[in-house]
């Protein structure tokens, strides 16, 4: 109706709102993933940063483990930085607030 391409029409209209959802479940599906994978690590004998926390119980390692905690804390904060970053630029709905406020 408007004369653009039908390429257009998908990224510009289509995409934008159909990514808000995705996003939404990267962001709370990432961090479940990091919780998860002391059980996928220790069932797979995988070597990573959930097995070395499993390590870390058995050797009662408090350092170690702090040290674990305080990484997987700031990745999960990275993460949901990232996802709402995401949703200001898909939707820019989301940042207008903060002019009129």
């Amino acid at each position: 109706a408007k004369g653009l391409s039908r390429r257009r029409i998908v990224l510009a209209h289509v995409a934008r709102n159909a990514l808000l959802p995705l996003v939404t479940m990267l962001g709370l599906q990432s961090s479940q993933m990091l919780g998860g994978s002391v059980v996928i690590e220790s069932v797979f004998s995988v070597p990573g940063l959930g097995r070395l926390a499993q390590e870390a119980v058995a050797a009662r390692d408090t350092p170690l483990l702090l040290g674990i905690i305080l990484t997987s804390a700031i990745l999960v904060v990275v993460i949901n930085l990232l996802v709402d970053i995401a949703y200001a630029f898909l939707d820019p709905r989301v940042g207008a607030n903060e002019a009129s406020a």
